[in-house]
């Protein structure tokens, strides 16, 4: 049986990760109930953020020069006007992570140390205990929100359902650690993070299986953007599972890639090694398919030194045998972030009345068809101010009857998913590859099994990229390998992707 708990007008924030943390904080005093599959931070891509948070803070910066990096970045499919929003937020969001205690790096002057990054134009990234900036961020906002009276926090709780009535939130269902429970709320944040669980090759926490993408698709939500999927192109090559993520940071600094006979396969790429991340995605794996090897060359990097720069990379890659200042890093492109999720308006607003989103489980057109790095965590604690303003000015509905979903909902099981949508949306797609993953992952997203959720959402992925019939930013069809002479976002529906499934299935060749 459900045990149906009223959060008597409180609004329930899902996630435990920089979005879901901010926006809680934000919320203080008003009443939030914080769901969270794990301890705060701990099963979150936020916490394993080396990089840092991008801000036009620096004296030759502006709003205006990240706004036009941010957009090339885009190739076409930004939202200029929500992109300008966010990226002017970027420095009182800054202050406000100081504020809260977040130790960001300084220079010898005592200023904020900034490093650079693919395709800034300037030095403009704020990291915090040098390649370590997401696991102290996280720290220090978890001990924010365990102190705040006005949160409170269910941890080993995995949202599993949406309740929806007309198009309105009514509550949402849990498995807890005992029983599942259905809180009654009509005010509901979605901030479950990404997707990258759902690939073979992924340097996400293998939760990261678009949990938040399946409660909204399953209540009718319309997403958007799906079929963009940023693939890092330096993770560690290794047998972990998920990999571990060489910054973009360490290129930043003067790091080339190689492969096995020393050649620069990249130098002759406009960009070089510090070219967006789609374009040296493609090349390290085109290169990696011809039967080469790729290693990040990081031994005579001048003016720093890397162990105290980059810590964390260098303990990972030790404990894999490798000495990051003596020896080539091997790398390959994995699974790294979502550019498309559940679509929302500047203010965070779902397709369904109150329904919110932010971070990477959102959709806000400041990405478009490749993300900028070091926009994700800014994208995340900017817009988590914007969701918790707007809820604030939105008073909870008259209280109503709310019944429990029949029926019992297991657990989650992305393993079926993942070989089928590595092959088939991975750094290079084709038409055949999309149709046959769709053939294959329809049955199982309408099945009860623990690989429905997965499914619905990888099945959603590869229906945008059968639909998108063009290459641009880190989608690449090399049956269609030119770019549309108009850049449209698309957006979709889970009974859209089931019935074009059903299509596939009836006519292969379609």
């Amino acid at each position: 049986m459900t045990t149906m708990h009223d959060t008597s007008g409180a609004a329930v924030v899902i996630g435990g990760g920089l979005a879901g943390l901010m926006t809680a904080l934000a919320l203080a005093p008003q009443p939030v109930l914080l769901l969270s599959s794990a301890s705060l931070g701990l099963e979150t891509s936020s916490i394993l953020a080396q990089g840092g948070i991008a801000a036009s803070i620096g004296p030759d910066d502006d709003a205006s020069l990240h706004l036009a990096d941010t957009l090339a970045a885009g190739d076409g499919l930004c939202d200029e006007a929500v992109a300008a929003a966010i990226l002017a937020a970027a420095p009182a969001a800054i202050d406000r992570l100081l504020q809260l205690g977040v130790a960001f790096d300084r220079d010898a002057n005592g200023n904020l140390a900034l490093g650079l990054e693919a395709a800034h134009s300037r030095r403009r990234i704020v990291h915090a205990g040098g390649d370590a900036s997401g696991r102290d961020i996280i720290r220090t906002l978890a001990r924010r929100v365990y102190e705040t009276p006005s949160i409170t926090v269910l941890e080993a709780t995995r949202a599993q359902r949406l309740i929806v009535e007309d198009n309105t939130v009514r509550g949402v269902v849990c498995q807890t650690e005992r029983d599942p429970v259905a809180f009654v709320t009509d005010r509901v944040v979605i901030a479950t993070g990404g997707i990258g669980g759902l690939f073979l090759h992924g340097t996400n926490p293998a939760g990261s299986c678009g949990q938040g993408l399946a409660l909204a698709a399953r209540a009718g939500a319309i997403l958007a953007d799906l079929e963009f999927v940023q693939f890092h192109p330096t993770a560690l090559d290794t047998g972990s599972f998920p990999l571990k993520l060489v910054s973009e940071a360490v290129r930043g600094e003067g790091a080339i890639l190689i492969d096995e006979q020393g050649d620069r396969f990249m130098a002759d790429t406009p960009g070089a090694d510090l070219a967006p991340r789609d374009v040296v995605a493609r090349a390290v794996w085109r290169h990696m398919t011809v039967g080469h090897r790729v290693f990040l060359d990081a031994r005579n990097l001048r003016g720093i030194d890397f162990a105290r720069r980059f810590p964390a990379i260098t303990s990972f890659c030790r404990e894999a045998g490798i000495d990051p200042v003596t020896q080539p890093i091997p790398v390959r492109p994995a699974a790294h972030y979502h550019m498309g999720g559940i679509s929302v308006d500047r203010r965070g607003r779902s397709s369904i009345a109150g329904l919110w989103a932010c971070g990477e489980a959102a959709c806000t057109g400041l990405h478009g068809a490749n993300r900028l790095a070091s926009n994700s965590l800014l994208e995340a604690a900017v817009c988590a101010g914007f969701v918790a303003q707007d809820i604030a000015g939105t008073p909870s509905m008259k209280r109503r009857t709310v019944r429990a979903p029949a029926g019992r909902i297991g657990s989650s099981d992305p393993s079926p998913v993942r070989p089928i949508l590595s092959r088939a949306a991975g750094v290079l797609r084709d038409g055949d590859g999309l149709r046959a993953a769709a053939r294959a992952l329809s049955p199982l997203a309408a099945s009860q099994q623990a690989a429905s959720d997965p499914a619905i959402v990888a099945l959603m992925i590869v229906t945008a990229a059968l639909r998108r019939e063009e290459t641009r930013g880190a989608h690449a069809r090399t049956d269609f390998p030119d770019q549309a002479v108009r850049a449209t976002r698309a957006t979709l529906r889970l009974s859209d992707a089931l019935d074009a499934a059903q299509d596939y299935i009836a006519d292969p060749v379609s």
